[in-house]
């Protein structure tokens, strides 16, 4: 049953990212990515780790999406700003640089074969407090590297948008 369910997943979450990127509506395309960070958080379900999913639905797909929804909606939400269409060598371009990076991949896959269950996960996997304990233990500097990368992505988006109302 898990198999079936991790299968189905798979592929709902490679249609939903598909979606995102081929799509021409911001509208859709943010929704979309609402869907597929919706089906990671059925991968953290699989792993048996409800923490990190709940945290995926609430934080990812719940507060960050919308703020993602509201500034397409704000800036562009007929797609005014897109600019005219692919041409066919910029296609042809995409289309054999997937196929090349398909075929690079596929050996690889097939020689992987399915892998062995690794049993059981260690006692108090998933759980808030084994969360907790590596992410202020171990990983302290990656966590606070982080949240300065996005301080300051922050502050250089509000600078950029001061210097567009000044002008």
């Amino acid at each position: 049953m898990d198999a079936a369910l991790f299968y189905a997943n798979a592929i709902f979450a490679i249609a939903t990212a598909s979606v995102v990127i081929l799509h021409r509506n911001p509208v859709v395309e943010v929704l979309s990515l609402v869907l597929h960070l919706c089906s990671i958080a059925v991968f953290f379900v699989l792993l048996s780790a409800p923490f990190a999913a709940v945290v995926q639905v609430i934080l990812y797909a719940g507060a960050i999406m919308v703020l993602f929804l509201f500034v397409v909606m704000l800036l562009d939400p007929a797609g005014e700003g897109i600019q005219g269409r692919v041409g066919h060598l910029q296609l042809a371009a995409a289309f054999l640089g997937a196929a090349a990076l398909l075929a690079a991949i596929f050996p690889v896959l097939l020689s992987a074969g399915t892998p062995e269950s690794g049993g059981e996960p260690p006692a108090g996997f998933g759980t808030v407090a084994t969360f907790g304990r590596l992410l202020f233990n171990d990983y302290l500097f990656p966590f606070e590297a982080a949240s300065i990368l996005l301080l300051s992505a922050m502050v250089g988006a509000l600078y950029m948008a001061k210097k567009e109302i000044e002008e």
